[in-house]
C-alpha cells in the first residue's frame, strides 16, 4: 500500500487571494517547492483536494479551473521536475450538501480507492478547520493546520500540528516521521 500527502490549494500551494482562477493571481507559497520536494524524496504520492465553490457559484468556469490546474503542473514539472500526482476538486456550494466537499471525506475516499493508499501512512495539510475534519473523517493520521488558531479549538481532531506558514511544513513532517 502507498503513502500520500493530501495539499489544500488556497492557502497553502498558493496564496488565498480568493476564489483564485487566473494564471496572474495563482502566486505560490513561500516554501511549497521544498515542501513538494521533501515529501517526493520520503515517497510519498501527492493529492491536491481543494474545495472550488466558485465554479458552482458561477464566479469562473469548470475550464478555468483546468486552466489553472494545468498551469500550477507545468510550473511544478519545470520548478520541481513533478507535478502532483491527482487533483482532486469539488465544484459545489455549501448548499448542495455533495459528498466530496470538505469537511466531508469524498475526495480522499476516492484518493484512497484509486491509487490502493495506506491512510495512517499519510498526511493531510491544510488551512481551514474543514481541512482538518476531512482528514479526521478520512482516516488520515497525521494533519498540518497552517495559521495561527488556538489548538483548544481543534480538541476532536487528534494528531493535530499546527505550524505558523508553509516554510514549516518541511521541518513539521521531519519531526513527525522521525518518532
Amino acid at each position: 500500500m502507498k503513502k500520500a500527502v493530501f495539499f489544500d490549494r488556497d492557502g497553502v500551494i498558493n496564496k488565498d487571494l480568493g476564489y483564485v482562477h487566473k494564471q496572474e493571481n495563482f502566486i505560490f507559497s513561500e516554501g511549497i517547492f521544498d515542501a513538494l520536494r521533501f515529501c517526493k524524496d520520503n515517497g510519498f504520492l501527492l493529492f491536491v483536494v481543494t474545495n472550488q465553490s466558485g465554479i458552482g457559484k458561477g464566479y469562473y468556469t469548470l475550464e478555468d479551473f483546468r486552466a489553472i490546474t494545468t498551469y500550477m503542473q507545468k510550473e511544478l514539472k519545470t520548478r520541481l521536475g513533478f507535478g502532483f500526482d491527482s487533483v482532486y476538486f469539488c465544484p459545489h456550494t455549501e448548499e448542495e450538501n455533495c459528498v466530496c466537499r470538505k469537511p466531508k471525506a469524498g475526495m480522499i475516499e476516492q484518493a484512497k480507492k484509486d491509487y490502493d493508499i495506506k491512510l495512517n501512512d499519510c498526511f493531510i495539510i491544510g488551512d481551514k478547520i474543514t481541512d482538518m475534519q476531512a482528514g479526521q473523517t478520512g482516516g488520515i493520521r497525521h494533519k498540518i493546520l497552517i495559521g495561527k488558531l488556538p489548538k483548544e479549538r481543534f480538541t476532536h481532531i487528534d494528531n493535530l500540528h499546527i505550524i505558523p506558514n508553509t516554510k514549516a511544513i518541511c521541518e513539521s513532517m521531519q519531526t513527525i516521521l522521525s518518532i
